[in-house]
């Protein structure tokens, strides 16, 4: 049988050495590597970012409590009742849901519900979209057109 490697068949004796690829970023951060160092004697940096890991906002500089209550200079109008009233009626009297009309306005639920319960600042802009979509006046005075 003839053999398949012509010439003399050699052995390459020269070690073959496997690097291993640098550590990532996030595994230098990973706890137990940060650990391992610490117990091995390597030098490991900490940084304390700011407002690092907090969830939390700053708080506000007016109180809020006093802003609902309207004793504060710094609180804002909130949509009139008789406006709420109007929205309401001519939304139903077009047998429309809240969802329906946010839709048709261009709005999210939320807000429709919100001029609802009186709870929203008047946006002229939402007003003008509703005003078209209700066929009402809500803006000056109120009432139908």
């Amino acid at each position: 049988m003839p053999s398949r490697y012509p010439g003399a068949i050699s052995q390459d004796w020269e070690p073959v050495v496997l690097n291993k690829s640098k550590a990532k970023a996030q595994q230098l951060r990973d706890p137990k590597a940060v650990n391992q160092a610490l117990r091995s004697g390597a030098p490991v940096q900490t940084v304390k970012k700011f407002d690092g890991g907090s969830n939390k906002k700053a708080a506000p500089a007016l109180n809020t409590k006093k802003l609902e209550e309207g004793t504060e200079p710094g609180s804002l109008e909130r949509v009139p009742g008789e406006v709420r009233q109007v929205i309401q009626k001519a939304r139903l009297e077009k047998k429309m849901s809240q969802a329906e009309l946010a839709k048709l306005i261009n709005e999210r639920p939320q807000v429709v519900q919100e001029y609802e319960n009186g709870k929203a600042v008047p946006n002229q802009a939402v007003l003008a979209k509703m005003e078209k979509v209700l066929g009402v006046k809500l803006r000056g005075k109120i009432g139908k057109r």
